[in-house]
């Protein structure tokens, strides 16, 4: 799988997708990840400016339709993408079940907004899908673009240490994850539940869901209307 992540400010991208499981799917080639710099396909060659005032009255600069444009044909030139995603506060909220599917595609591109947001000719001819992590506004798409990045990465095949793990994480099959426990079982009197030390698999299986169920119940309803 590629990944690229087109973006004004790549630094930001240099931590969550140089360390832990990300890095070492890269590593072991499951996944290639390439942060491009906007700036660098700017049609300013002195100032490599992206950004430039908005027609009418609004306040903020916008991201410039040209170098986004040339980015883009570029990266598709060289190959077939299944998506082209923008991180927008106004998008579709991103979920486990959107990670899984992303996680089974071969090419994608994610932009990163920023500044007062983005012309909107590009959401109009260039994006494929529009994408955010919660109704709220950060200073850049950055972030949501590694978040998701790593929701996709975790669940490629071999990422993971043991590939079962991502299968019993919250939200697969629209259920929280049951409580988990590790040693010591009793640690200033509290207890670990005796039927996770029983060893009988299949009434702790029973127990996990009925956990998980009741979890979901409480904190995500909706889910189970689902």
């Amino acid at each position: 799988m590629r990944i690229d992540i087109i973006t004004v400010l790549p630094e930001l991208l240099e931590s969550p997708l140089g360390n832990s499981i990300v890095k070492r799917a890269r590593a072991k080639g499951l996944v290639e990840i390439v942060v491009h710099n906007l700036r660098d396909y700017s049609t300013d060659l002195r100032h490599h400016r992206v950004d430039d005032y908005a027609f009418g009255f609004g306040a903020g600069m916008v991201m410039q339709i040209e170098p986004i444009y040339r980015i883009i044909e570029k990266l598709k030139s060289e190959r077939a993408y299944d998506e082209i995603i923008f991180m927008t506060p106004d998008g579709e909220q991103f979920s486990q079940p959107m990670a899984n599917t992303l996680s089974l595609m071969q090419n994608i591109i994610i932009l990163c907004g920023h500044y007062k947001g983005i012309d909107h000719r590009v959401r109009e001819h260039l994006i494929t899908r529009e994408i955010t992590i919660g109704d709220y506004v950060l200073t850049g798409g950055e972030l949501p673009a590694a978040i998701v990045t790593d929701a996709i990465v975790r669940l490629i095949p071999g990422a993971l240490g043991d590939e079962q793990s991502a299968l019993s994480d919250s939200f697969q099959d629209n259920l929280l994850a049951p409580p988990i426990y590790t040693r010591p079982a009793d640690f200033n009197g509290w207890k670990v539940p005796d039927i996770l030390l029983s060893g009988n698999e299949r009434k702790i299986a029973e127990w996990e869901h009925e956990q998980a169920i009741e979890r979901t119940r409480q904190l995500r309803p909706h889910l189970l209307d689902d």
